[in-house]
C-alpha cells in the first residue's frame, strides 16, 4: 500500500493561498528554471530547475489518486475534469455536485468526510500514494491519523493572511522524522515522515 501524502507550496508564515484563495507568488517557482514538465495538462508545462524537477518527477510518478476538499475542486471547476495528478480526484463534500458537466464521465468520485475520501482514495490507488490538498482536508486527515508525509514546498514570501496549510486550528501536537530537503530556486522542499 502507498503513503497519503500531505504536499502543497507554502509561505514562510504557513498559507497555502490568499485571503481570496489565489496562491500568488506561492507557485511561481513552477516557471523559473530550464527544465520542462508536463502533468495533465500538455498545454500548460512547468519549467523548473533540476533538483526541483527531480522531486516532482519521483512524487509524480508514485500518486495514484488525490483528495481535496469541495472549495478547491469549485475554484478549478474540477480541472476540467482530468485530475491534475494521479488518474483519480476523491473530492470531500456535503453538497452533491450534479450540475458538474464532467460528473459521471470524469474519474471523480465524492466522498461525505475525510476519514471515508482517504479510505476510497488508498482502495483506488493500490499499492500507488495517495496526495490530500493542504488547508482543511489535509488538516483533518493529518489530525486523524490517515497522513504518513508531510511535503512542504517552502517559498520565501510571507502573506500575512491567508487559507492556513494545515487549516483552522491546526494539528494537535505531532512528531515528525527529520526531514528530506531538496533545495530548488525560490523553494524548498522538505518531506517530513510522521513518527509512528
Amino acid at each position: 500500500m502507498g503513503a497519503v501524502v500531505l504536499f502543497a507550496a507554502v509561505s514562510l508564515d504557513g498559507f497555502v493561498g490568499r485571503d481570496d484563495d489565489m496562491p500568488g507568488p506561492l507557485f511561481d517557482w513552477y516557471g523559473n528554471g530550464d527544465v520542462e514538465l508536463t502533468f495533465s495538462d500538455p498545454a500548460r508545462p512547468f519549467r523548473v530547475t533540476a533538483p526541483t524537477a527531480g522531486l516532482l518527477r519521483e512524487f509524480a510518478g508514485r500518486v495514484g489518486v488525490m483528495v481535496c476538499g469541495r472549495r478547491l475542486f469549485d475554484l478549478t471547476d474540477g480541472w476540467g475534469g482530468v485530475p491534475p495528478n494521479g488518474e483519480h480526484v476523491v473530492v470531500v463534500t456535503h453538497r452533491p455536485a450534479d450540475d458538474w458537466p464532467h460528473r459521471g464521465t470524469a474519474p471523480f468520485t465524492f466522498a461525505p468526510d475525510v476519514p471515508a475520501a482517504v479510505e476510497r482514495a488508498r482502495d483506488l490507488a493500490g499499492d500507488r500514494d495517495v496526495t490530500v490538498s493542504a488547508g482543511d482536508v489535509g488538516g483533518q486527515a493529518l489530525r486523524a491519523g490517515l497522513v504518513d508525509r508531510v511535503v512542504l514546498a517552502q517559498v520565501p514570501v510571507v502573506l500575512g493572511s491567508g487559507r492556513p496549510f494545515f487549516g483552522v486550528g491546526g494539528p494537535p501536537e505531532i512528531a515528525f522524522e527529520d526531514p528530506r530537503v531538496v533545495q530548488g530556486s525560490r523553494v524548498t522542499f522538505l518531506a517530513y515522515d510522521v513518527r509512528r
